[in-house]
C-alpha cells in the first residue's frame, strides 16, 4: 500500500481519536438532554427564541462532563492527565457552545428547531470544539481540514443510523 495512503489513514484515525470528547459530548447532550432549555425560554430582540428547546441545561452540563471524562481517559493513555482534562473540557464544552451558536444562527435566519441547515448542522459543534481546543493545543491546518471533512460524514452517518433504529424522527 502506498505510504501516502497509510499516512492519510493514520491521520484520519488520529483526528477521530482527538475529536472523541467533542463527538461524544455532542451525542450525549442529545441523549441525556431534555428539561430546562438553556435559554430559559427567553426570546432575542427579534422576537424568536434564543436557542430553542433542543439546547438544554442538562444536555449541556452532561455533554461537557462526558467530554471532560473522555479527555481524562485520553490523558491517562497519553501520560498527560492535566492536558487531557483541559482538552476534554474544551472539546466537549466547545462542541456544545458551537451547537448552541448554530441553533442561535438557525433561529436568526428563521429555520425552526428540528429543521435542517446543511453544513451548519454538521459543523457548528466541530468549529466550537476546535476554537476552544486551540487554547490548549496547536492544531495544524491540515488536521483541521481533515476533521471538518470527516465530521460531515460521521455526523450524517450517525444521524442516518439513529433514524433507521428509531432513535430520531428525521434522517438529518
Amino acid at each position: 500500500m502506498d505510504s501516502s495512503v497509510i499516512s492519510v489513514f493514520n491521520l484520519s484515525v488520529y483526528a477521530i481519536y482527538f475529536m472523541l470528547p467533542a463527538y461524544l459530548a455532542n451525542v450525549s447532550a442529545l441523549t441525556f438532554g431534555g428539561g430546562i432549555p438553556l435559554d430559559f425560554n427567553h426570546k432575542f430582540r427579534d422576537g424568536r427564541r434564543i436557542f430553542g428547546n433542543g439546547v438544554t441545561l442538562r444536555g449541556t452540563l452532561v455533554g461537557t462532563l462526558i467530554g471532560t471524562v473522555i479527555g481524562l481517559i485520553q490523558g491517562f493513555i497519553s501520560g498527560n492527565i492535566i492536558q487531557g482534562i483541559l482538552l476534554g473540557l474544551c472539546l466537549g464544552g466547545g462542541a456544545l457552545i458551537g451547537d448552541a451558536c448554530g441553533s442561535f444562527i438557525k433561529r436568526r435566519i428563521n429555520i425552526s428547531s428540528g429543521r435542517p441547515a446543511p453544513i451548519l448542522d454538521q459543523l457548528d459543534f466541530v468549529v466550537g470544539a476546535l476554537i476552544l481546543a486551540s487554547l490548549v493545543v496547536v492544531i495544524p491546518v491540515d488536521m483541521i481540514i481533515l476533521i471538518l471533512i470527516i465530521s460531515i460524514f460521521l455526523h450524517l452517518g450517525a444521524n442516518i443510523f439513529a433514524y433507521l433504529f428509531g432513535m430520531k424522527d428525521v434522517w438529518y
